[in-house]
């Protein structure tokens, strides 16, 4: 997303959220006969609105429930969601709005997993690296059921939000759905202070391929990169695996400084307005990885910026893209602050990728399609760091696994710049016919 420094429209959005509380005050001056057509002139019908929360008001028999603010709240919120680009557009509560701000900071407390709204459904998009929601085995595209045994289905976001948030040491349960086992489980979190690290890296252990992490596109995450790229380069690395699994995505402009640092030219993306006008993204100059052979990691959890840049190298030809298809988050957000503190996040543009390609709600299909098998969790460079080579071939990391295999087997493009990974090999590659896996040398210097 992308927090906009301008204010131009905020007065509307501030007019809409005053209508709403006024109709839902003065409910009582509605009347049933009063039925017209959803929509007159293209405009919302008040009328209509106002009729429904009379309704609610005279006649719904839980009256602790008919609470203004929330009300208030869930209709904007619901008539965000109608514009169909569900968990990128969106309603923020004056909550949200401050956990936002939290996260840009790169410093807040909680579980460390975002989550939105996804066809009705609470979605885990991603957690975030070393949090507690990563540590207890949380993964994008859970579902969540309910938090402290409470049902959630049909709750707005923000109040879902403000169930699970809480201060560090803190515990909340969570009953998720695991769509691609079949399965529900409970898992139990302790709150922390989450300190987000946008750029990792090992070298993956028994090989001489740098294994580069970006977990999300914070502020700083260009500047990051490019200080990690500078120090794989003087490790004297054969190549890079760019890891953009479980990435949510974050500031725009921090995704073209990344995608800068590995094309020498080109364009980083197309920008659609809602005219049809169209803006070309350049390269910025001065990449620090623009020779150096590389493989870019996805999967369901890689989302919006993070789509930017591996659409950006795979339109480029810069690298192949493995994993899985990713999220489909491709829309300009820009933020409409409201009266109370609340905000809306609007998409304003639409992403297209260099080649044309459009990633809102379709995402981007990589080249090499490889799932994780049932059960399996992706390894990342924390992670590597305890590793031995042994463990990486046993894991089953299947798409680690895979972007090894194809950037330690040379092709006529690479046999100069890879041909001291060869050297790393004994046997055949990870994948290939009669083979468990990729083998490494046991001492790597």
């Amino acid at each position: 997303m992308q927090p906009s420094e301008k204010r131009t429209g905020i007065r509307g959005a501030s007019t809409l959220l005053a209508l709403f509380v006024g109709l839902i005050v003065g409910v009582a001056l509605a009347r049933v006969a009063d039925v017209a057509s959803p929509v007159i002139d293209g405009q919302l019908n008040f009328p209509l609105i106002s009729q429904a929360l009379a309704l609610i008001h005279h006649y719904y028999v839980d009256r602790a429930a008919e609470q203004p603010r929330r009300m208030t709240y869930g209709a904007i919120s619901g008539i965000v969601n109608s514009l169909g680009d569900t968990g990128h557009s969106r309603f923020l509560s004056p909550q949200m709005v401050r956990e936002m701000l939290q996260m840009q900071r790169s410093k807040y407390e909680g579980i460390g997993a975002k989550i939105q709204m996804k066809e009705g459904h609470v979605v885990i998009v991603a957690p975030f690296d070393g949090s507690p929601a990563e540590r207890a085995g949380l993964r994008a595209g859970d579902i969540i059921l309910r938090v402290n045994g409470r049902e959630i289905t049909g709750l707005p976001l923000d109040q879902v939000v403000a169930m699970i948030a809480g201060p560090k040491g803190s515990k909340v349960t969570l009953t998720i759905f695991r769509l691609a086992a079949g399965e529900t489980i409970q898992v139990t979190l302790t709150r922390a202070t989450i300190k987000l690290q946008n750029v990792t890296w090992q070298m993956v252990p028994g090989t001489t391929i740098a294994d580069v992490r970006i977990s999300s596109f914070g502020d700083g995450a260009g500047s990051e990169l490019r200080q990690t790229l500078i120090a794989v380069k003087k490790s004297a690395a054969t190549a890079v695996i760019l890891d953009l699994r479980d990435n949510p995505g974050g500031l725009l402009q921090e995704a073209i400084k990344a995608a800068s640092e590995f094309l020498k030219g080109g364009n980083v993306l197309i920008v659609r307005n809602a005219k049809g006008q169209e803006k070309a993204i350049p390269v910025r100059p001065g990449g620090e990885a623009k020779e150096i052979p590389m493989v870019v990691l996805v999967n369901g959890g890689t989302a919006s910026a993070a789509e930017i840049v591996a659409g950006a190298l795979q339109d480029g030809r810069r690298a192949l893209l493995v994993g899985e298809t990713t999220f489909g988050t491709g829309t300009v957000l820009r933020e409409f602050k409201l009266s109370d503190g609340s905000a809306l996040l609007l998409a304003i543009e639409e992403w297209i990728t260099p080649a044309g390609h459009v990633i809102w709600h379709k995402g981007i299909v990589p080249n090499v399609v490889v799932p994780l098998p049932p059960g399996a969790l992706p390894v990342f460079p924390l992670m590597e760091r305890s590793m031995t080579a042994e463990q990486i071939r046993q894991s089953n990391d299947a798409q680690l696994l895979r972007a090894l295999k194809l950037l330690l087997q040379p092709s006529p493009q690479k046999r100069r710049t890879v041909a001291s990974a060869r050297m790393l090999l004994k046997g055949r590659s990870p994948g290939s016919s009669g083979s468990p896996g990729p083998r490494f040398i046991r001492n790597p210097k």
